[in-house]
């Protein structure tokens, strides 16, 4: 990738900066956005008002776009979590309805199905981990009448599996099903269409692949998604007319910013702006050819006698993540500790290390790590 778009990383300057499943760094413009709006509010108080819900509609298309979907259908949340909470709140669950997904999903998209399958007696069927990712056949085998919700990773945290949704998307519609997407390990570094993958909700913070601040996620309903999912709250601005104070009898917008309750952090939106606006204009294909190459040269120069690859390479199953496995009984832990007294950076796993190289990355950050790995 460019050297200048390394240059706008100051991680990819102090240090081996391998770990963007973890945290994303920064780009300079979008640092810069933001403290040039908390900077703003701080000189002019509510002088710029208007010009912050403006820039809140321009980064609800430019989302909408890169997602392949209508600006209606994406409203804004502080991360993953609650996108998926508020899915799991807002249907109507019934005693006997079942949620199909992956036993080993990241927390955030068990939890809220976990609380359902205690409290409300749905049914939560897990398909088990299989070489690094999941047989899709014992998968679909596992949605029927009663299913209402499949809800799986685009990409898995902890081994870079990446879900063909389009297949799974399909045997959704055909059962009726609600199609959910985790795309927090996706959004940033893969290609997303979800429109055309019939995925009916997706949920993901905003401060890994894309590489913006902390605090921010997006949520997408589409209209399938909308008709079962009701807020079960709403605020000021989750009504039709928000600025018309006086009229106290509004019913709630029918578009996914029902669910943005009331005033928001818009520093964090200028941020994003300008990191989607960064992806964008390099375009998610080429991030994701470029990380196809990095990660290719990786698995090529990994020392195999003592490391074993966990991660599907597969193209059809393969993304930017790639998991290692130490062998002999050394410790993930361990090796990400010997890593980081080193001055490079991944995350362990439980087992697994994990490397994650963006597009600040180059080949010589592959060949720093491969070469202090203990």
């Amino acid at each position: 990738m460019d050297q200048n778009i390394r240059d706008l990383f100051g991680a990819a300057r102090s240090c081996t900066y391998l770990n963007t499943a973890a945290i994303g760094p920064l780009p300079s413009q979008t640092v810069q956005a933001v403290a040039s709006q908390l900077e703003d509010v701080a000189a002019n108080g509510s002088g710029s008002l208007c010009d912050w819900f403006e820039t809140r509609d321009r980064v609800r298309k430019l989302v909408a776009s890169m997602l392949g979907v209508e600006a209606d259908g994406i409203g804004f949340t502080r991360n993953t979590s609650d996108g998926l909470c508020a899915v799991a709140s807002g249907i109507e669950w019934d005693a006997g309805d079942n949620i199909v997904s992956f036993e080993n999903e990241f927390p955030a998209n068990y939890y809220p199905w976990k609380k359902l399958r205690d409290e409300e007696g749905v049914e939560l069927r897990l398909c088990p981990e299989r070489d690094g990712g999941m047989d899709l056949d014992q998968l679909c085998g596992l949605i029927d009448e009663r299913t209402r919700l499949v809800t799986l990773s685009a990409v898995q945290y902890s081994t870079g599996y990446r879900l063909d949704l389009d297949r799974i998307g399909r045997a959704c519609r055909d059962a009726g099903a609600l199609f959910a997407v985790d795309m927090i390990q996706a959004f940033g570094a893969v290609p997303l269409d979800l429109k055309a993958c019939n995925v009916d909700i997706a949920a993901g913070g905003c401060y890994k692949w894309l590489c913006a601040p902390q605090g921010c996620g997006i949520l997408y309903l589409g209209e399938r998604a909308r008709q079962a999912v009701h807020p079960t709250s709403y605020g000021w601005l989750g009504v039709d007319d928000p600025w018309n104070f006086e009229k106290r009898e509004q019913s709630c917008r029918r578009d996914t910013a029902a669910w943005e309750t009331g005033m928001g952090g818009f520093s964090l939106l200028y941020g994003l702006e300008q990191s989607l606006t960064l992806l964008r204009t390099i375009g998610i294909g080429k991030i994701a050819s470029y990380l196809r190459e990095l990660t290719d040269f990786l698995c090529e120069i990994i020392p195999l006698e003592r490391y074993s690859i966990v991660s599907p390479r597969s193209p059809g199953e393969r993304s930017q993540i790639v998991c290692l496995e130490p062998k002999n009984g050394v410790d993930a832990n361990a090796v990400a500790d010997s890593l980081r007294k080193k001055n490079i950076i991944v995350s362990a796993r439980g087992k697994r290390v994990r490397v994650a190289p963006h597009l600040f990355n180059n080949f010589a950050d592959i060949e720093t790590f491969a070469a202090c790995l203990p």
